[in-house]
């Protein structure tokens, strides 16, 4: 148990709430689905019975070699060992009831990805980091929001999970907007990392001659954008 909660492994132990995600997410018989984390397979279960086919991708070895019986003789399904942010597949959906560890890893793959729809589970406070829109707000809030239009879904109390872990969880609905590039990915946190300064000052900093006393803290969603997408091509 305490090598699962170091790795941020937290078991959904709720076959309602296993099948609220996925028909949140309204697969039919045409979608491709992307599942990262395997885990004991309560979503996997659900998903092969709407889905053309399911290709899930379990990192941990012991759970891979666990869950590769169980599901062996489902036709839809295909099961990888390895880590599901470095595989090559193509997909339509992609559902995840992520390890905390690794929810920002997770949306800046999101981005980088060509699916129309992602309903995943992360930490209640990080859902709500993701939907800021206060001057506080962070780059990946920027990037998420610039890449999707999002949502919750559904809060999920820590009892639902084993090991019980020390925060709620939230359910949320990705739609894609936009894809992006890593590099403009690498921009966008690059930036944050001058958050409070001027982006005249913050020009000088990346050669870029640029007159404005405006703060990043201040500029829309967008004109960050704009901007990362400029310092990008330096």
């Amino acid at each position: 148990m305490n090598k699962r909660k170091k790795l941020g492994q937290h078991f959904l132990k709720s076959n309602n709430i296993a099948k609220f995600i996925v028909d949140s997410a309204n697969i039919t018989k045409n979608d491709v689905v992307y599942e990262v984390g395997t885990g004991r397979g309560i979503l996997t279960s659900f998903l092969c019975k709407n889905s053309k086919h399911v290709i899930s991708v379990e990192k941990d070895k012991s759970l891979y070699n666990e869950i590769i019986n169980v599901f062996a003789d489902i036709k839809n399904l295909t099961i990888i060992h390895g880590d599901g942010f470095k595989q090559n597949e193509k997909f339509d959906i992609f559902i995840s009831n992520l390890p905390y560890s690794k929810s920002r890893t997770a949306i800046n793959w999101m981005l980088m990805q060509k699916f129309s729809l992602a309903i995943i589970m992360v930490q209640y406070d990080f859902a709500q980091k993701l939907l800021s829109t206060k001057k506080d707000r962070k780059a990946i809030s920027v990037l998420a929001q610039s890449g999707f239009n999002m949502k919750i879904l559904r809060k999920i109390g820590k009892e639902n999970f084993s090991p019980v872990p020390k925060i709620d969880s939230a359910i949320m609905e990705f739609k894609r907007k936009s894809i992006f590039s890593i590099e403009l990915i690498q921009s966008v946190n690059l930036l944050f990392s001058f958050r409070r300064k001027k982006i005249q000052n913050i020009g000088k900093q990346l050669g870029l001659n640029i007159k404005s006393d405006v703060r990043l803290e201040e500029m829309s969603n967008d004109e960050i954008i704009k901007f990362a997408n400029k310092i990008k091509k330096i």
